[in-house]
């Protein structure tokens, strides 16, 4: 399998009035054409991680890496035109709550057919017909009726498949997904994950899957990475997480509710300051 993303001793750090703050502390792994989920508790750097690759940090932040390679092009020396040229065409990113990430006064149809001629040269209608076969794509029931919506008359599961559509709509080859399935209920979480999970298989692109939920993970990807305090704890295949050794991704495993079993209070996670070095 080729290797389309190489991140090799990532860091990431914010200056602010009390010292530095490390957000991603030497992050290193490869990707290929598959689904690799990356969970870790809130702060573990998860989405730091998968902004740095998107060029999406602040302006404020600090980052260096002995290598941050997108298919031959090295993404921390590239110009801010290389990175835009980049950013939704070849690389995407699925954000974590489509109310915040969608525009209130633009509907959903020219939102879609504008992020489609940033980067190609297609006319109105052209843009239309791409957008209604995206919306139709994400399982979107009358593509044109929401194609003339505000972002405001859809709900959340309809928000989060018109962000995967607006993403998807110019075939990039990498596919970031940060929490793209939190904020839905569990029925609609499968049915997002189904979709995404159909259409890495189609189009053949590598997916970055940004997670808290171990068991989603496990289920939905091919290999997981486990973040704690900026750092990678443990990397293993996601059929092998049940037997995972560090007693970090032991504990999250733990402290998961089981059907059947009486388990009052549920175990807390006791963390350990040399997991952090």
């Amino acid at each position: 399998m080729s290797t389309l993303l190489t991140v090799d001793d990532l860091k990431v750090s914010f200056p602010t009035r009390t010292g530095e703050i490390n957000a991603v502390r030497g992050v290193s792994f490869t990707l290929g054409r598959e689904r690799l989920g990356i969970v870790g508790e809130s702060g573990s750097g998860k989405s730091q991680t998968g902004r740095a690759i998107m060029g999406l940090t602040p302006g404020h932040a600090k980052i260096t890496a002995k290598t941050l390679n997108f298919d031959g092009i090295d993404l921390l020396h590239a110009s801010p035109r290389q990175r835009r040229d980049l950013r939704g065409k070849r690389i995407a990113m699925i954000l974590q709550d489509p109310k915040y990430s969608l525009n209130p006064v633009m509907t959903i149809g020219r939102q879609i057919i504008e992020t489609l001629q940033t980067h190609e040269k297609v006319s109105w209608k052209q843009g239309r017909q791409r957008a209604l076969d995206m919306l139709e794509a994400v399982q979107i029931r009358d593509p044109e009726r929401v194609f003339d919506l505000y972002p405001h008359e859809v709900s959340g599961g309809m928000g989060q498949r018109v962000m995967i559509a607006m993403m998807l709509v110019c075939g990039p080859e990498l596919l970031i997904a940060d929490e793209p399935t939190s904020a839905l209920d569990v029925t609609v979480q499968l049915d997002v994950l189904g979709i995404l999970d159909k259409l890495v298989a189609e189009r053949g692109m590598g997916l970055i899957f940004v997670s808290h939920d171990l068991r989603l993970v496990s289920s939905f990807c091919d290999r997981v990475i486990v973040m704690y305090a900026g750092r990678i704890v443990e990397e293993l295949p996601s059929a092998d997480l049940a037997s995972a050794k560090h007693p970090y991704t032991q504990g999250l495993l733990n402290c998961l509710p089981r059907i059947g079993s009486d388990r009052h209070p549920l175990p807390v996670l006791e963390r350990k300051a040399e997991w952090a070095q």
